[in-house]
């Protein structure tokens, strides 16, 4: 494990993101050993321009009028850095000289803005932790001078709008230039070893702590009431990432399963076919306290994830919470999920689907059962930071 370091967190996710982040929960984990400044990207010029009656951006603003850098305590060991400085917004730029100009302005402007912090805290032969941003702190391992940068992959982010113009070509250089690259799935791993050999898997963090089917003591009125056996999702339903075609398929060739739908619906998912069937059941957002109880409901768990290259490399961080409960789970087999194979049915097509939730619903182990949540228990933050130590000590070793 990295002890008693000083470490430089970047992302594309700010500290007051709403949704969950890998790169806070890893933050949080370095903290526990060492001191960890995280740092939010700056505002873009476009962002100010859109957005700028938003709280947050409004919040931003008053601090780059203030010229100062602010630094705020997260919790012992832990700060947040608001750099005071706008940058320029060059993701649409299609000309790489002129993308690579104004992208080492702007990563001067946001560097003086950490150099600052960084003296101020008195961090001494940092590490700096990218977490995906490859624009903005591409020339960060020159700026900063750190002993060691190593570059996080967790999604597959060249293949998204935003970065298309720019980002095979950048993210590539990027990784290249690194120390080390982290990658939470073996896809991802085996993608950034095309551009650094000091590439590794470092697996997921999941805090399945709620996910334990001794704490339900009650199932839910809306899911009480569905024939058994019931066939469950648990998740945000976005066409960009479901297969709609799979899950119509198994409700309409299966009309004695119960297929139930837990999360909130995008456009597709509301005008599809699945909402005139009468064994199919969705049944809204739920908080999270409440997911476990209608996890413990399900009979097989499902992850109907569609293959695109955007979800090629995600790891499904949802399958541990599954697995945690026990639930025999059957998912679209990716390399992503090659980490669960001993664990889940992995169905290449949508038949396969309905031969593997069939076997499932044959299943009667309790030792299976318990190997499942023995298995998704190891998924904890710890671990995770554990892995990226190894990484790191691996290049250290390898360099000396």
């Amino acid at each position: 494990m990295i002890k008693n370091r000083d470490i430089l967190i970047l992302g594309i996710q700010p500290w007051d993101i709403e949704i969950g982040s890998n790169c806070k929960n890893i933050a949080e984990e370095f903290s526990r050993n060492n001191r960890v400044l995280y740092v939010n990207a700056p505002l873009d010029r476009m962002s100010v321009i859109r957005n700028r009656k938003q709280e947050k951006v409004r919040k931003r603003l008053e601090i780059v009028k203030s010229g100062t850098p602010m630094i705020t305590e997260i919790s012992r060991n832990l700060w947040n850095l608001y750099p005071a400085t706008v940058l320029e917004s060059i993701s649409w730029i299609k000309s790489p000289a002129i993308f690579d100009w104004l992208n080492k302005i702007n990563n001067k402007r946001f560097s003086t803005q950490i150099l600052l912090a960084i003296e101020k805290l008195g961090f001494k032969n940092i590490i700096v932790f990218n977490d995906s941003d490859m624009y903005r702190s591409f020339y960060m391992k020159e700026l900063l001078n750190p002993e060691t940068y190593i570059y996080y992959t967790r999604d597959n982010l060249i293949v998204v709008d935003y970065w298309k113009n720019q980002g095979k070509r950048v993210e590539g250089l990027h990784m290249k230039k690194a120390d080390l690259v982290v990658a939470n799935s073996t896809y991802l791993a085996s993608q950034a070893r095309k551009h650094n050999h000091n590439s590794f898997y470092v697996g997921q963090g999941c805090d399945v702590s709620l996910f334990d089917s001794r704490l339900v003591t009650s199932i839910p009125d809306d899911i009480n009431e569905i024939p058994k056996p019931v066939i469950g999702y648990i998740g945000a339903l976005l066409s960009l990432r479901l297969d709609i075609d799979v899950l119509e398929h198994i409700a309409m060739n299966r009309p004695d399963w119960s297929l139930v739908l837990v999360g909130p619906e995008d456009d597709r998912f509301r005008n599809s076919r699945l909402h005139q069937l009468e064994n199919v059941y969705f049944l809204g957002n739920k908080s999270g306290n409440e997911l476990p109880s209608y996890l413990n409901a399900f009979d097989v768990a499902i992850n109907p994830q569609i293959l695109s290259p955007v979800t090629i490399g995600n790891y499904p961080r949802k399958i541990d919470e599954y697995l945690a409960m026990g639930k025999p789970t059957v998912a679209t087999r990716t390399e992503a999920m090659s980490v669960f194979e001993d664990y889940t049915y992995l169905a290449e097509n949508k038949q396969e689907y309905i031969e593997l939730i069939e076997a499932a619903l044959q299943e009667k182990s309790v030792d299976i059962s318990e190997g499942r949540k023995e298995f998704a228990r190891k998924h904890t933050w710890e671990n995770n930071v554990i892995e990226i130590s190894k990484a790191v000590n691996a290049v250290k070793v390898s360099t000396a």
